[in-house]
């Protein structure tokens, strides 16, 4: 095997065993292409935060402006086609080669890093549906290009499924996030429910907090649905796979739903026996929204939409 594609397809299988699984369902030559933008996304993620595998406490911000620095220099020179050494930037140049991803894409997703670096604060939804987008929106974008969906509405529902899958994050460690001085959940939210930002890891906040994280998700299930008019772009393997994909990330939020303020007791996650019957069913489902063919396109009304070049 090519030894860039062996190190992306273990960074996904270590990283990501919920993205790993629904990868399986991808034609071969659209998951090697996957597992290789998948590994520079995870190397840049724990570049920032001195992580492994998004695992560990993130690292102090004072250092985090070089090495974000760094990575934006790297990347450029992998998007200008000069000569690169680590095998995540020798991944994105194969992938954003052959798949013709505009260069501003993964520059929007550093933009995300960004943010952290930044320590940002989010005062409205819109703001965290930004911030949502430049970390996972626009990696749904490049993944849309991947599978061959390039059309403007194709793009603009791999957007909202990555938008989705953050916000599902943001709920499911909203408890760690804060430890680590972190806040996504948009402050206007907070003050509504009278949980100071830097209370939001309080014991006695538990129950305020977890009526704020049911706001999110619910807001997850606007752009989730759209996600899935999306569907209808893909080749049928891509499609399954997709929305396999969709499916359990979308039970992780309902778990942390269903547990309340008990949600963060211990990291919400779906079985492997629940992952296999998610993807099965996720099969049938993406074939009939596959045929569905409505008159025109579908509109996204009230939704975030992704920033135009």
């Amino acid at each position: 095997m090519d030894p860039i594609v062996a190190h992306c397809r273990d960074a996904i299988r270590r990283g990501s065993q919920s993205f790993a699984g629904a990868s399986r369902l991808l034609p071969r030559g659209t998951r090697d292409s996957v597992h290789m933008l998948y590994a520079w996304c995870r190397h840049c993620d724990d570049r920032i935060d001195l992580q492994d595998l998004g695992r560990g406490r993130p690292a102090n911000a004072s250092t985090a402006g070089a090495r974000l620095d760094a990575l934006e220099r790297d990347t450029r020179r992998a998007l200008d086609g000069d000569a690169v050494e680590h095998p995540a930037f020798v991944a994105l140049q194969r992938v954003v080669r052959r798949h013709a991803i505009p260069h501003h894409h993964p520059l929007e997703l550093l933009r995300g890093f960004a943010m952290d670096v930044e320590d940002r604060r989010y005062r409205t939804l819109e703001e965290t549906l930004e911030y949502c987008y430049h970390v996972a929106g626009v990696v749904g974008v490049m993944m849309a290009y991947v599978m061959d969906a390039a059309e403007p509405e194709a793009l603009d529902r791999a957007s909202d499924l990555g938008i989705a899958f953050q916000m599902t994050n943001i709920a499911r460690d909203v408890l760690d996030d804060a430890s680590a001085g972190r806040i996504y959940l948009p402050l206007s939210w907070l003050a509504a429910a009278d949980i100071p930002p830097q209370r939001v890891g309080d014991p006695e906040r538990r129950a305020a907090v977890a009526r704020v994280v049911r706001r999110l998700l619910h807001e997850a299930e606007r752009y989730y649905a759209s996600a899935t008019l999306g569907l209808r772009y893909l080749q049928p393997r891509c499609a399954w796979a997709v929305a396999a994909a969709r499916d359990v990330y979308r039970e992780i939020g309902r778990v942390v739903e269903s547990r309340a303020g008990a949600a963060w007791d211990t990291r919400a996650r779906v079985s492997g026996a629940r992952k296999v019957a998610l993807a099965l069913r996720a099969g049938p489902g993406a074939w009939v929204q596959r045929r569905r063919d409505p008159a025109g396109p579908v509109r996204r009304e009230g939704l975030w939409t992704r920033p135009q070049p």
